[in-house]
């Protein structure tokens, strides 16, 4: 019994230490890659492009194929030893081995095999892509739950200002120093500070929620993240000019790596396609065998032996006349083409254009953060001011929170532009060709 409550404690405590984990980014992240749907989609199709490859090279193999046949026949037959009709009842087997290997097809397996590839690498493509945008997401998601922290923090810091002053506001009323209307105006405001804090409690939850459902974890009670200091970093990438981060992000973003490769796979299709128009030859070989229980003479040995024989020779297959099949076969993997290379000025105008406004949104996140942080030291000073004058009796109750609200306002303004800006920081960072798991946060 000792044994078994002992055992008991140890289980709850390692469930209990894994129910009140605190989920760092980097572990969301690697979580969301882990067991998002789309990716696991995405990693099939990899696995799907690599078995096309391999189909590819595997048409430079000879075919080989084996056959038997048994029967019992009745009536008039042929017996197949020696090509006599007749008409008793009697058993035979045939057997034989044939193979073929495709000498000249006009190149067409190369160039399947050179599309196999590039079919997997534009798997891959897509597979890296959707890596980048799912961690993003979650670096989004995971700043917005830091964002109602802070905030949270604020007001709860604000609303321990809010209770000295309702006690200091009470004395003075008590006393007669103060009018009674002071004492209202501060509970009022106190109110309304509980207020605040209930609805940054429920989007810290809210946020929370969302992440945790990004991640595909159930557990949304027990569900937190670790609390950190977030700084700022990256901001050299501000001292490169657009031009510099769009020439940057030609190289190094998947939507023009796989826009190029799709174009790539069109004009090798169109290859394909011409390729029909050569002959084709191949080399075959068979051997093959019989039995019948008709020859009373020789045995079942003796008949294999007896009755084998071999053929092998060379088919050549000169295409004429097919419909117009291959010549509009061609002509649609043309248009194949056309196709993919205006997707691939379209994708390349797109990159192009969401990098200057990457750029322009970090460029305005920064100014807003600036500017909230002079608004902050300009509020801090404000409310020391009348702190002071407060506590002297030289302003009013109303005056004073309503200094103290600005002031609110200013530090939740100010974590605002913080957590957007270095959002739009890394998104910028990215354009510039900083892998995801590089970013510093």
């Amino acid at each position: 019994m000792k044994n078994s409550i002992l055992f008991f404690i140890l289980v709850f405590s390692a469930v209990s230490g894994f129910a009140q984990q605190k989920w760092t980014l980097q572990e969301c992240i690697q979580r969301a890659l882990d067991e998002n749907i789309q990716v696991r989609q995405a990693q099939l199709d990899i696995d799907a492009a690599k078995l096309d490859k391999s189909d590819a090279e595997g048409n430079f193999l000879p075919t080989l194929n084996a056959s038997a046949s048994v029967s019992k026949n009745t009536g008039l037959n042929f017996d197949p030893t020696s090509n006599l009709a007749t008409t008793t009842q009697f058993l035979s087997a045939s057997g034989g081995i044939n193979t073929d290997y495709n000498l000249f097809d006009g190149l067409r397996n190369f160039k399947q095999v050179q599309r196999a590839k590039l079919t997997a690498l534009s798997a891959q493509y897509s597979f890296e892509k959707l890596e980048d945008d799912i961690a993003l997401n979650v670096a989004n998601g995971y700043l917005q739950v830091i964002l109602n922290k802070e905030n949270l923090k604020v007001l709860r810091s604000q609303n321990e200002v809010t209770k000295k002053q309702l006690q200091q506001t009470n004395d003075l009323v008590e006393g007669g120093v103060s009018p009674r209307g002071d004492l209202l105006e501060v509970q009022a405001q106190n109110a309304s500070e509980i207020q605040s804090i209930v609805a940054a409690e429920n989007a810290v939850q809210i946020s929370l929620i969302s992440l945790a459902q990004t991640l595909l974890i159930r557990d949304y009670k027990n569900f937190d993240i670790a609390d950190g200091d977030y700084q700022i970093h990256g901001e050299d990438v501000l001292l490169k000019s657009p031009q510099e981060i769009t020439e940057s992000a030609k190289e190094e973003r998947y939507e023009v790596k796989i826009a190029e490769n799709s174009l790539d796979i069109a004009e090798k299709d169109v290859e394909i396609a011409r390729g029909a128009r050569w002959p084709t030859l191949s080399a075959f070989f068979g051997y093959s065998t019989r039995y019948s229980e008709q020859d009373l003479v020789n045995s079942f040995q003796e008949q294999l032996y007896l009755n084998d024989g071999i053929s092998y020779g060379l088919r050549l297959n000169v295409p004429i006349l097919n419909g117009f099949q291959t010549r509009n076969n061609v002509r649609r993997s043309k248009i194949a083409v056309d196709r993919a290379e205006i997707s691939l000025k379209q994708a390349q105008l797109d990159l192009e254009s969401n990098v200057y406004q990457a750029y322009l949104d970090a460029q305005g996140a920064l100014k807003a953060y600036e500017a909230a942080e002079t608004a902050v030291e300009s509020q801090e000073l404000a409310f020391s001011y009348s702190q002071d004058r407060y506590e002297v009796g030289l302003i009013n109750a109303f005056d004073f929170s309503q200094s103290k609200q600005r002031y609110d306002n200013a530090q939740i303004d100010l974590n605002r532009t913080k957590y957007d800006y270095i959002f739009k920081l890394k998104v910028l960072e990215l354009y510039f060709g900083v892998p995801v798991n590089e970013l510093k946060f």
